[in-house]
């Protein structure tokens, strides 16, 4: 195999990771009442790249090959995890009113 070989199995390998880090802190930002989270889009973005990378390379080490739909549900729940973590998901939506009932409270 020559160099090109080489590095058209490297970016096919990590082309499901290079597409999920694109897109996942960019639709999150959309659709997430919770806001941006601390990090800029960008850092986001290599976060998850690193993240999808690590649960890819894991699923070619336990399996012996890549492309099994266990490692992209992997790749997948680690991703959005993240994600979730890196915008404080757990937190109430911030709103500018405080919802009361009739009595006040």
């Amino acid at each position: 195999m020559n160099l090109s070989n080489y590095f058209d199995h490297f970016f096919n390998f990590i082309a499901p990771a290079l597409w999920l880090a694109l897109w996942l802190p960019l639709l999150a930002r959309l659709l997430m009442k919770s806001g941006s989270g601390r990090l800029s889009l960008p850092m986001q973005m290599l976060s998850q790249l690193v993240l999808a990378t690590t649960a890819l390379a894991v699923g070619l080490w336990f399996f012996g090959h890549d492309g099994k739909m266990a490692t992209y549900l992997g790749m997948t729940l680690l991703c959005a995890s993240g994600q979730w973590l890196m915008q404080r998901g757990w937190r109430a939506p911030v709103s500018g009113r405080v919802k009361t009932n009739r009595f006040g409270r």
